[in-house]
């Protein structure tokens, strides 16, 4: 589809032209996110968060390469070279608190993201592929998230890397042999520590690299929107710029903010204290946590309290992975033609049930077990299966949902006429702009 307002890249300097027909990356980058690009022109701020995704692994990246120069891998150093450059280091402090905080950030930032996918349908035909190489990203950023806890060496960050890993040794037969082979050992140890960093540096630039597949497969089919109705004609668009990159730099800014106000003032809110004690294999913790990214997945691991056929342990390994695994095949799960929640009054109440289970999730993660928090996790836990593999085929079958718009500039109006303007734009402003 061709639209009027989409003007052609043309280098204006002689250097540009040149650079143009030997190296078309300026063209490439006006086509893919500049004026060429064509945008629904409903996006709420829901919409931002892709952008601060990327933001928030740039920030990784630019502070872990700083860090690493820094950084002694090896178990009789680590923690000190950590307090090395927290105290010695000109700005050593504040590079690690952005790389610790970032990590926090990155992922509050991936959950939105993820849940802004599940209520909008970002799923279902023709993106797929998209929301799928997404859940990819989310699966590398937990491995390298997970590797990045073991890296200062604390007491939380040796104990957490034993228990996790332990619980390969519940796979039958093979497990054990996984677990000596990821560590390089019986226990956390040098090599442990050796390789959980290379491969801590290594994988954000994999992420990077499937964050531009994420990219390219979203352009083929271009963005989903609010209403989930496809786009008619140029009417329903606007250009990329410079509609959304001030919307988006507006996002920023507000992200920003929030995590600067993180940073210095509450740097190590979301760490924990047991980390500030080097690591210690004879002295385990009153109560061994992970980061508070993981904490719904593990209080999924630790529902399972009794063996049943299968030793209760392997249970638990198996519905944590198959509680992230579920969501590649929500477009095979969820048939209801339409995307939106918006318009489906039943799935949206169930939609938010889901919301304040994952919550509920969380709090049992992170809290120290009692026998009335078990229970709540394990009916949490049963309920999370319960939504996809239950209740979203059943609502998907039998929900009448609401009429949809008959397109999306007859959402943004609504029922207004529009007015002849440069790129389409509406006779009410504050309605295009939303």
């Amino acid at each position: 589809m061709s639209f009027a307002w989409a003007k052609p890249y043309e280098p204006k300097t002689e250097i540009g032209r040149w650079f143009d027909d030997r190296l078309p990356l300026p063209r490439l980058v006006y086509g893919a996110i500049g004026g060429g690009y064509p945008v629904p022109r409903n996006l709420n701020y829901f919409w931002n968060f892709g952008v601060l995704a990327g933001m928030a692994l740039a920030i990784q990246i630019v502070t872990g390469i700083v860090l690493a120069m820094h950084y002694y891998s090896y178990a009789g150093g680590a923690f000190e070279s950590v307090e090395r450059i927290m105290r010695d280091v000109n700005g050593g402090w504040f590079i690690r608190y952005a790389h610790a905080n970032g990590a926090s950030f990155f992922f509050a930032v991936i959950y939105i993201h993820i849940f802004r996918g599940l209520y909008y349908g970002s799923y279902k035909a023709p993106r797929e592929l998209v929301w799928m190489l997404g859940v990819v990203i989310y699966l590398l950023m937990m491995a390298t998230g997970f590797m990045g806890y073991v890296l200062p060496w604390g007491q939380m960050s040796y104990w957490g890397a034993q228990v996790i890993t332990g619980f390969f040794s519940a796979i039958p037969v093979v497990g054990e042999s996984i677990r000596v082979w990821l560590l390089g050992g019986y226990a956390p140890d040098q090599a442990a520590l050796s390789r959980f960093f290379s491969l801590h540096y290594l994988l954000p630039f994999v992420i990077a690299g499937v964050v531009v597949l994420h990219i390219w497969a979203l352009h083929i089919p271009g963005s989903g929107n609010p209403t989930g109705v496809d786009v008619k004609d140029e009417k329903d668009t606007l250009p990329f710029h410079p509609f959304y990159t001030a919307k988006d730099g507006f996002g920023v800014g507000v992200a920003l903010l929030v995590f600067a106000t993180v940073l210095f003032y509450l740097p190590n809110y979301f760490g924990h204290s047991d980390n500030y004690i080097e690591a210690n294999p004879l002295a385990t913790p009153a109560h061994i946590v992970p980061e508070w990214y993981f904490w719904p997945f593990y209080a999924i691991l630790k529902s399972f309290t009794f063996d049943f056929i299968l030793p209760a342990k392997l249970w638990g390994v198996l519905a944590m992975f198959s509680s992230i695994l579920l969501l590649f095949f929500l477009t095979w799960i969820d048939r209801s033609p339409v995307r939106s929640t918006s318009y489906r009054p039943v799935y949206k109440r169930f939609f938010w049930l889901l919301v304040v289970d994952v919550l509920v999730l969380g709090w049992i993660g992170g809290s120290a077990p009692t026998t009335a928090r078990i229970i709540i996790g394990q009916i949490a836990a049963a309920y999370y299966f319960a939504h996809f593999l239950i209740i979203l085929p059943l609502v998907s079958k039998f929900e009448k949902p609401l009429p949809l718009p008959t397109s999306i500039t007859a959402s943004v109006l609504h029922g207004e006429e529009e007015e002849s303007a440069p790129y389409g734009l509406a006779k009410s402003a504050p309605a295009a702009a939303e």
